[in-house]
């Protein structure tokens, strides 16, 4: 449950069976929870546990899962949103069940009771019924006191994996804990139950129908999901990045040539060869690195690109059709409104490429190709190391629609090559620049607002910098082009107010020193990410954070690092909580 709190950690709770079936639940971490089982007797063979992201009702004791029924005789957790359970909860409450809390995973549980007891069937049969009448997304597993030598899980829309280990079976919503304990695991798709009893594991749909399950060995180490020696996560996976990045290219890139080998991208080159359109759908960190994407495809492959925030895309009625090819981007390959996005334009028709970091994710099982990041895991809520393997996996996308297209020279490819092999040990130079940075990060520490300037390929840099800030720091900040500051922000700029300008040498650096000039008259303080030897920025900053030169196309890659570590060190300064910061979950498997 530790390892799991990256996904949720408003509230724990746990139910164990052991003749009885008791459920303990706290607001609060697990380590609340942990305090509070100190003098209860938690001895049990079969059990389960939930950390919780509220969606339904604040998070307190009372609604905090597991969840009984109204017999208390069974008991569930559940991530996801039952969208009907209003309707349901009307229809129990007449039938005389009780409800304690505000969730609509209480619902859930009784209406399981409810067709038990009136269909006078086994638990299995009454949680598959229940499935057919829930109208939502859902994970569950379900414990009773009549069926105590059985686990029932379910799913649709939120992630399940089942770990298979020697005389005993573990449910989670993802692998990270439980591979100290097993590397087989089943990923259950949507629709699926599965019943562990008597020490086999049984999966049918929800028709009834035995569906035969694939074992996957997982190559996740033990190491990946420890700190390492470091404060927090999120510090360990900024400074995995040089590792992360060429992870991301191993295979993929031959250094000295123009060999580019993208399995996912050979299988479907010439979809994209004669695509007409590029969508790209993804939410938040990932919906960044997505329009970096815009700018390298249209710059090396000249297709034209929309990126599209997953959340919106599919309501409002998309002109999509068989020549395009939505790239769905998430870290975790479990994103609802991302997966809800990509199900959307595969019904009209659409090659569907993935770009996600979590083998056997369910973005993964649903695209018709795609690449992983091979960034490891991410445990710090906040995105790092997953924008930096996004960016290079795209980069590489990019580069290799360009040559079948015929976009981009030979020439300017093995630039390319060679300056991305480059990357890491240009990354690994930036975070040498971690005490300098902490140093900024004390004179900012207090402030109320930043303004975040980018232009060009630094202009999504500049939103993600400002949406890390916000993240863990709660300090209110803006990303904008750069531009677009006299067009209305600029009203903001008086002397308290922190500009961070990404202000590389590139193809808009003259436009960048006009509007570094615009800051400064209005008395603004300027923090500047700018080229190392650069001369001319650094007589009008207060700051400068200088970072190694590199193409104009891969500097996002570089100037984001500074950012990370800027919003790292205020939100450290400022007493808060790095790795889970309030109110966020690292995998928005809820719409």
């Amino acid at each position: 449950m530790h390892r799991l709190e990256y996904r949720g950690y408003d509230s724990a709770g746990v139910a164990l069976l052991n003749g009885n079936l008791s459920v303990y639940k706290k607001k609060g971490k697990v380590a609340d929870l942990e305090n509070f089982l100190t003098d209860k007797n938690t001895h049990a063979t079969v059990g389960m546990g939930h950390t919780r992201w509220a969606t339904h009702g604040e998070p307190n004791d009372v609604n905090a899962h597991p969840h009984y029924s109204t017999s208390e005789r069974i008991a569930i957790i559940h991530n996801g949103i039952i969208e009907n359970y209003a309707a349901l909860k009307t229809h129990l409450q007449k039938q005389g069940h009780v409800f304690h809390s505000d969730t609509d995973t209480e619902v859930f549980v009784n209406l399981i009771e409810d067709i038990q007891t009136n269909n006078h069937c086994s638990l299995e049969e009454a949680v598959r019924l229940a499935l057919h009448e829930v109208i939502g997304a859902y994970a569950i597993v379900v414990l009773s006191k009549d069926a105590p030598d059985q686990l029932i899980a379910a799913r649709k829309g939120s992630p399940l994996v089942i770990g298979i280990g020697e005389g005993e079976f573990f449910v989670a919503s993802d692998a990270t804990p439980i591979i100290e304990y097993t590397n087989e695991v089943v990923y259950v798709n949507d629709y699926e139950l599965a019943v562990i009893k008597d020490g086999q594991l049984a999966i049918r749909s929800r028709e009834d129908v035995v569906q035969t399950p694939y074992i996957q060995r997982l190559e996740l180490e033990l190491d990946s999901i420890e700190k390492g020696g470091y404060e927090h996560f999120m510090l360990k996976e900024i400074f995995e990045q040089p590792r992360s990045i060429l992870d991301s290219m191993r295979g993929r890139l031959e250094l000295g040539g123009s060999h580019l080998n993208m399995a996912g991208f050979r299988a479907y080159e010439q979809k994209f060869v004669n695509a007409q359109r590029i969508i790209i759908v993804a939410c938040g960190t990932s919906w960044h690195a997505g329009l970096v994407a815009e700018y390298l495809i249209e710059d090396l492959a000249r297709i034209p690109v929309e990126v599209e925030y997953a959340s919106e895309f599919r309501y409002r009625n998309p002109v999509i059709s068989e020549r395009d090819i939505v790239i769905a981007i998430s870290q975790s390959g479990e994103t609802a409104d991302t997966l809800a996005a990509l199900e959307l334009a595969k019904s009209k028709g659409a090659t569907i490429f993935g770009i996600c970091n979590v083998v056997g994710s369910s973005i993964a099982r649903a695209t018709d190709a795609g690449a992983y990041t091979h960034a490891g895991p991410e445990i710090g809520v906040a995105s790092t190391k997953a924008f930096t393997a996004q960016v290079t996996v795209l980069t590489l996308l990019a580069m290799c629609i360009g040559q079948r297209r015929g976009t981009i020279t030979d020439v300017k490819l093995r630039e390319l090559v060679t300056e991305l092999h480059n990357i890491p040990t240009k990354v690994e130079k930036a975070l040498k620049l971690d005490a300098e940075i902490q140093q900024i990060a004390e004179t900012f520490k207090d402030v109320p607002n930043f303004l975040y300037l980018g232009r060009g390929y630094n202009f999504p840099v500049a939103l993600e910098g400002a949406l890390k800030l916000k993240e863990i720091s709660y300090i209110h900040a803006e990303g904008y082009p750069a531009a677009e500051m006299k067009h209305g922000p600029i009203a903001l700029i008086d002397e308290n107010m922190p500009v961070v300008v990404i202000a590389t040498k590139d193809s808009s650096y003259e436009k960048v020193v006009s509007n570094i000039q615009e800051v400064k008259a209005r008395k603004g303080r300027i923090i500047a990410v700018v080229t190392e030897g650069d001369t001319t920025i650094p007589a009008m900053a207060e700051f400068v954070i200088e970072v190694p030169p590199t193409s104009e196309v891969l500097v996002p890659l570089v100037s984001v690092i500074p950012l990370q570590l800027l919003s790292y060190h205020i939100a450290v300064l400022r007493g808060c909580n790095v790795d889970q910061p309030r109110n966020l979950a690292k995998s928005v498997t809820v719409e």
